[in-house]
């Protein structure tokens, strides 16, 4: 059973409605879908479909149309068969990193989803499907954002994997890209210059395996979401973040 996150939500007055990642195997109980447009010179930006999010939409993504490059490797398993130019194009044209030889070894080294079931969905939560959800996305302001950080680390102890990240990578594979999905972690992204302007201006994204969003739906009057140092911070932005 998909957990509440409405606790969460209103104490930090997150207004824009969350995103689920889902591998699941039919698209149609994911209805109204969207899916991208054909471009044969570049692609079209899963995050164009951010608006399409808000409105109860979800965008359909498969390894035969997944839109730009980028999404089909990082989503849909698609292998690249222009290696150099990719990486000429990352390191040189873009400039993302201070060398071919480095933008090669880290596209050697990034971890890429693949889908098991053949579908990836992105778009509003979906209860009737928690159990094909692999990530839960959260578009926040920067206190939010400050908050989301310490409710990754609220029950994390010494020794567990790193409770927030910010990798270097695509903003949509920042959406679902963790090492181990069955780990308690979240990650910081829209950092790709590529997608912020689908954005607005001062919202980022902050990601959530499922386990993590599992715990993050237990929060009650008990965590600091009820504590001073929210309240004071609320106080001085004028009653909400």
């Amino acid at each position: 059973m998909q957990p509440d996150p409405t606790f969460l939500l209103d104490k930090l007055n997150i207004t824009i409605p969350p995103t689920g990642l889902y591998d699941a195997p039919d698209p149609a109980a994911f209805a109204p879908l969207v899916a991208p447009v054909p471009d044969a010179k570049r692609g079209e930006c899963v995050f164009s479909h951010f608006r399409d999010w808000q409105a109860g939409k979800t965008v359909h993504l498969t390894k035969d149309n997944y839109g730009c490059g980028g999404a089909g490797g990082s989503l849909c398993g698609v292998q690249r068969t222009d290696r150099a130019g990719f990486i000429h194009f990352l390191a040189i044209d873009e400039g993302l990193k201070a060398s071919e030889e480095l933008m090669g070894r880290w596209i050697d080294a990034r971890v890429n989803f693949a889908p098991a079931q053949g579908h990836v969905l992105i778009g509003p939560l979906n209860a009737d499907q928690y159990e094909h959800l692999k990530t839960v996305t959260f578009w926040v302001k920067p206190d939010q954002l400050a908050a989301l950080v310490l409710a990754a680390q609220y029950r994390n102890a010494p020794g567990d994997p790193e409770p927030t990240t910010a990798a270097f990578s695509s903003g949509c594979g920042q959406l679902v890209n963790f090492v181990d999905l069955s780990v308690p972690q979240a990650q910081i992204g829209s950092t790709d210059l590529a997608m912020r302007q689908w954005l607005p201006a001062d919202v980022m994204a902050f990601t959530m395996t499922r386990p993590l969003f599992e715990q993050v739906c237990l929060f009650d009057e008990a965590s600091y979401l009820n504590k001073p140092f929210l309240k004071r911070l609320k106080k001085s932005r004028g009653g909400a973040l």
